[in-house]
Order: C-alpha cells, then sequence, then structure tokens
C-alpha cells in the first residue's frame, strides 16, 4: 500500500493487497435502453464468415419471436448493413443515436449507417475505434431487445478486449473454417474468453462442405474437417456446420439475408435461448 493511499480503491489504478474491490469497465447502456442477453461472435483469424454467423444468428432468433439486435463492432470492415438491404442513415433524437430496423424488425448500429459514403474507409486507431463501440453501446437506444449479438472483428486485440470489459457478454459463439488453421483459431479465442471469464456457448463451422446439386453428396472443399475433434479437446458443443452455398451469397449481395431459408444453425439458437 502507498503512504498516499486514500483508501478509495473506485479512484485507484493500483493493484495492491489491499485493494477491497475488483475494478469494473463495464460501460452502463444508454439509460433508454433495455437489453437481455448479450452475445458476442468471434474467431481467432479473419475471413472466416463471423458477420455471416452474426447475420444468421440474428434472423434466426428473430424468427424464434426474441426481439433481436446487431452491434456492428468491426469498425473498420463493416458489412451488416449490405446483407440486410439497409441504405437509410442512422438517425437521432434527444435520448440517442436511433439504430435502423431492418424489414423484420432486427435493430442494427454500424459504422456504415453514420458515413456519408459507405465505401469510405475508417482510418482510426485502435482506441478511438474501441471508443466508437463503446458508444454504440452507451449512446445508442436499443428498445426491448431480448438478444443483442456483437459482430467483433478478428483477433484479440482493442475491440474484443472492449467488448469483454465494456459489454456485460453473456456469452461467445466462435466461428472457425474447416482448414487444419483451426486448431489455432479455436485455441485463441478460448484462452481469451477464458482469461475474460466470458462463458463460451459453442462452435459454428462456416464453409463446412459443398453439396451436390443433383445427388446431394456433401464435399469437402478444405479438406476433412477436424471440428468435431477440436470441439472435443476444448470441450466444446458444435452448433452448426454453414456450406459453401451460392444461395447463401446471392441473399448477402442482394440484401436478401432475411429471405434466406436454412436450418444449418438451429442448435445455436436453441443454446442461445435456453441460457
Amino acid at each position: 500500500m502507498s503512504e498516499e493511499c486514500s483508501h478509495d480503491c473506485s479512484s485507484c489504478s493500483q493493484s495492491c493487497s489491499d485493494r477491497t474491490e475488483p475494478q469494473s469497465f463495464l460501460v452502463s447502456p444508454n439509460p433508454k435502453s433495455s437489453i437481455k442477453k448479450v452475445i458476442g461472435v468471434v474467431s481467432g483469424k479473419g475471413g472466416v464468415g463471423k458477420s455471416l454467423v452474426t447475420e444468421l444468428l440474428a434472423v434466426g432468433m428473430q424468427r424464434t419471436g426474441s426481439k433481436t439486435a446487431i452491434l456492428d463492432a468491426d469498425i473498420t470492415g463493416p458489412s451488416i448493413p449490405k446483407a440486410f438491404g439497409i441504405t437509410e442513415k442512422a438517425t437521432g433524437d434527444s435520448d440517442g443515436i436511433l439504430p435502423v430496423s431492418s424489414k423484420t424488425g432486427i435493430d442494427i448500429m454500424s459504422i456504415n449507417l453514420l458515413l456519408e459514403d459507405t465505401s469510405d474507409p475508417v482510418i482510426w486507431r485502435g482506441p478511438v475505434i474501441a471508443g466508437t463501440v463503446k458508444q454504440f453501446w452507451s449512446e445508442v437506444v436499443w428498445k426491448d431487445i431480448d438478444t443483442m449479438f456483437v459482430d467483433m472483428p478478428p483477433g484479440t486485440g482493442d475491440v474484443p478486449l472492449t467488448v469483454f470489459q465494456s459489454l456485460p457478454v453473456d456469452g461467445i459463439i466462435i466461428v472457425t473454417s474447416p482448414q487444419e488453421l483451426v486448431s489455432m483459431i479455436v485455441e485463441k479465442a478460448v484462452k481469451m474468453a477464458k482469461m475474460m471469464n466470458v462463458p463460451i456457448i459453442g462452435i459454428i463451422e462456416n464453409m463446412s462442405y459443398a453439396e451436390c446439386p443433383d445427388c446431394g453428396k456433401r464435399i469437402p472443399l478444405f479438406g476433412e474437417s477436424h471440428l468435431d475433434e477440436i470441439a472435443l479437446a476444448h470441450s466444446l458443443p458444435v452448433l452448426g456446420r454453414i456450406p459453401v452455398n451460392p444461395a447463401i451469397a446471392k441473399a448477402v449481395d442482394n440484401g436478401a439475408i432475411e429471405d434466406l431459408e436454412q436450418d444449418w444453425i438451429t442448435p445455436a439458437t436453441d443454446a442461445i435461448k435456453a441460457l
């Protein structure tokens, strides 16, 4: 303990044996917000389809009658509005920023809903990006949300750390692909979640296989999947396998992800509902 200790641990950044209460970095939501569950969608590397999985999870949960929202925390690579066909900009009032609702009622906030031109790059340093994510939580009015999904950028940098520390995350879903690299992808995400004391709901594999349109045979385009053995090694349930399917790309490109009929991630929505 320092000789100048004020005994007020809430205003002290020092870590000593006399600290009387744990530090909390949680950021309060907008006073007008109501959010019951927060689910992070993460991966240890980029390009595995976190945004697609976020979109499918949100659509799936909305179809079950759960009022759903997406906080797009991938500030430098936002893609959520495109998949939902949203071109309008976010607005605000005296209460705060208002998210844009999709045609089925999913509330969405993304940096692309604030930029004049959606093709403008966001060239910001990490702390500014992390601060924006906090603002999406604290300044946006999220009304009567049962389940919020947070689409996070890849890796274990500023934004994932900010989300885990600042938002009351109830659990995460890890997204992988079938390549041999999957073990490293999963292990990075698992280790970070454990370090941050965030529960892991399960794992979803994207680009799992292609299905022959003639005979229905499943073709492992990227080789045989190691998902089951990796999931077993980390005691994680497998919550879905998403195929390489032209219908998915078409739905995203046309902004019609909500029209896509699929049951690939039903175990994931069931697990989230059971939380």
